[in-house]
């Protein structure tokens, strides 16, 4: 899993016990935003099945938005796994900018901006898991009236994986602005307010599953 001379395996091809064996070692990747980007490839995954079970002859006329619904979970749900990848890459630069030689004061500019440029990468990693939440919330509530019953709790799973991504994600890019200027950090400003925003709605999904559950 991590993203180094040593291991290259990806996190779409690892085994379940070979990333947990990872994510319990003592190595610096995988870690939280790692995490944060399978809770999301989870979520769309989630979707994706509701949707493929919401292909028998009685739903026919939604057909159309499911069909395009299990496109778009399948599109995110890679995307995401992606990004797991690129987070681990990204966590690496980070520690091999602060590892940079710093005898003079040419290598202090270039260690200085070595760490900046990789700390805007590792920010900009979760910034965009946050974005594959928002999509992945966004296509549960437009499957939650139309879905197969049967199936309507993995419809609540998926946006409360898709809420974990997003609030993993504000820690992740929290940590990494924290030693950034002012500045540099601004433009991560309206991703933290959409993660209030895509936690919400997550909330009021799982409410609402909840409640055609008990009122079935």
């Amino acid at each position: 899993m991590t993203q180094d001379a040593t291991q290259a395996t990806t996190f779409g091809d690892s085994t379940l016990r070979g990333y947990l064996d990872q994510l319990a070692a003592k190595v610096p990747a995988p870690g939280g935003g790692a995490v944060a980007a399978l809770h999301a490839a989870q979520g769309a995954a989630l979707v994706a099945m509701v949707a493929r079970y919401t292909t028998r002859a009685k739903d026919a006329e939604n057909r159309p938005v499911i069909d395009r619904i299990i496109e778009a979970a399948d599109t995110a749900r890679e995307r995401s796994l992606a990004l797991a990848d690129a987070d681990a890459a990204a966590f690496t630069a980070v520690g091999n900018a602060y590892k940079l030689p710093k005898d003079t004061d040419e290598q202090l500019a270039a260690r200085k901006q070595a760490i900046t440029e990789s700390l805007l990468n590792a920010a900009r990693v979760p910034a965009a898991v946050v974005a594959e939440a928002d999509e992945i919330v966004s296509l549960a509530a437009e499957l939650l009236p139309i879905g197969n019953p049967n199936v309507v709790t993995d419809i609540g799973a998926a946006a409360d994986a898709a809420r974990s991504a997003a609030a993993s994600s504000q820690l992740n890019i929290a940590i990494n602005v924290a030693s950034l200027d002012a500045g540099a950090g601004a433009e991560f400003a309206p991703v933290l307010k959409q993660i209030e925003e895509i936690m919400a709605r997550a909330d009021a999904l799982h409410t609402d599953v909840v409640s055609a559950i008990t009122t079935a």
